[in-house]
């Protein structure tokens, strides 16, 4: 038996249970995230997977700045670092190099899936961290995104030889990334978890398999399939507005609830929520329709600026029916909308109470969880 096939089962045994338990409690510890890379798979001339209408170029760069533009303005103290921002070709060894240059914290590559035609019913979504694949199935996706690399200049060189289609290659690749796998590991369940639980799409799980675009990364990283071009209803989700901020808030939100996890600090604090913005962390707000909580109404327009109003970070005033409605937070779920109620009234404002807005709109409470699908 040779070397190489000894290697393989070695790591195939014993990787991936050594990156979950033992490299997550002893690899690095990251006390504070201050900076983030954000990946826009593809572009200029690699145009990625084709859905009928749709590249996977364009919707990756779309949802990634998506992503940086929510974690930018509802965590101020983490910065983004774009690989790119525009339409433009990227090699994969460079994306690395601009994480490994800013010294991030974390690197998240933004995909597309695909599969051949007589697989187009399958949809749902992928988050990959490097490792050993277990099924032909990641193999192949690694393998079609790294392919890339044969666009590329003297890719035998910047790649140490490295050839994508070998799958010796990529079983090589599995070995790199092993002192953050456990923390990829915990970022990829968390961005599973709120496609799952928050977006409402298919989740086909974490997996693992050898991608270029992580080899060389010096942080905790994941490759996330925002699902597969080759299905056409989830391409025409990906290529809707509506599509692609869900997709990007379920990654920011994730993100959060990992910085959470490894800064040690509450992820649902309506305090901290307060003091930085008033939507609450909920980038879905977009779409238009959100849940708010009322603590004053007034027919005639209130200083707040003076007590007890100065308090209140953050707090909106809209004209309806008549009267001015005071007004803080902006959520997509009733429970999140709760707390914040519960955070007010703990204040003193014992009279707040939830309601809803399509935009600048009242609606009725039953309207907004029929639109928000609850």
């Amino acid at each position: 038996m040779s070397e190489l096939k000894i290697l393989t089962i070695i790591l195939f045994l014993f990787l991936p249970f050594y990156a979950q338990e033992e490299v997550f409690e002893k690899g690095p510890e990251v006390a504070v995230l201050r900076t983030v890379v954000i990946d826009a798979g593809h572009g200029g001339k690699d145009s990625g997977s084709l859905g009928a209408k749709a590249q996977e170029k364009d919707i990756a760069l779309k949802i990634a700045l998506k992503v940086g533009a929510y974690i930018s303005t509802y965590m101020p103290g983490v910065k983004v670092i774009y690989t790119r921002d525009s339409d433009e070709f990227v090699p994969l060894f460079e994306r690395a190099d601009i994480a490994n240059k800013y010294k991030a914290d974390v690197f998240i590559s933004v995909h597309c899936n695909s599969l051949p035609p007589k697989k187009s019913h399958i949809n749902g979504t992928e988050t990959y961290v490097m490792g050993l694949h277990n099924a032909d199935e990641n193999l192949q996706v690694a393998k079609r995104e790294n392919e890339v690399v044969l666009l590329e200049e003297n890719y035998a060189k910047n790649y140490d030889g490295f050839d994508p289609n070998s799958p010796e290659a990529h079983i090589m690749l599995s070995m790199y990334q092993n002192a953050y796998i456990g923390q990829s590991i915990l970022l990829a369940e968390k961005v599973e978890s709120q496609f799952k639980d928050r977006a409402k799409r298919s989740s086909r799980g974490v997996k693992q398999a050898g991608f270029v675009v992580l080899r060389a990364t010096a942080m905790p990283s994941v490759l996330v399939e925002t699902g597969f071009l080759s299905n056409k209803t989830e391409e025409d989700y990906l290529n809707s507005e509506k599509g692609q901020v869900y997709i990007a808030s379920a990654i920011y939100r994730a993100f959060k609830e990992y910085r959470s996890v490894v800064e040690k600090i509450p992820y649902d604090d309506p305090s901290q929520n307060v003091r930085h913005n008033n939507s609450s962390n909920n980038p879905e707000a977009n779409i238009g329709v959100a849940y708010r909580v009322q603590i004053a109404s007034s027919a005639s327009k209130l200083n707040i600026k003076s007590a007890p109003w100065n308090v209140v970070n953050e707090l909106d005033e809209v004209y309806v029916a008549g009267a001015y409605k005071y007004v803080v937070g902006n959520f997509n779920s009733m429970a999140e909308a709760a707390k914040m109620q519960s955070y007010w009234r703990s204040k003193g404002f014992e009279d707040a109470f939830i309601v809803a807005f399509q935009g600048n709109d009242r609606i009725s409470l039953a309207k907004a969880k029929a639109l928000l699908g609850q």
